[in-house]
């Protein structure tokens, strides 16, 4: 008996996991064909701006940001920097 129902259920189960497969496959390729956007704003629909680029009012800092630079990434160096820094 179990024997008999094994390669019912073994298709059965084939055939749902193949159908899932083709609708995963769909989705992905129908997502493909559309054109890419910037979003401008969030998840939320809001604009949101790093909490490290606000000073204590919750304005723009005007100061001067930190940046790290690798060396051999092909560029030239920032002639404002100074040398060994």
């Amino acid at each position: 008996m179990l024997s008999s129902l094994f390669p019912l259920i073994y298709g059965l189960i084939f055939i749902v996991l193949l159908w899932q497969a083709f609708r995963v496959m769909g989705r992905g390729f129908s997502a493909a064909g559309k054109p890419l956007v910037a979003e401008k704003v969030d998840r939320t629909g809001r604009l949101t701006i790093h909490p490290e680029l606000l000073d204590g009012e919750g304005r723009l800092t005007e100061e001067d940001l930190l940046t790290v630079r690798f060396g051999g990434d092909g560029e030239p160096p920032n002639p404002t920097s100074k040398a060994g820094e």
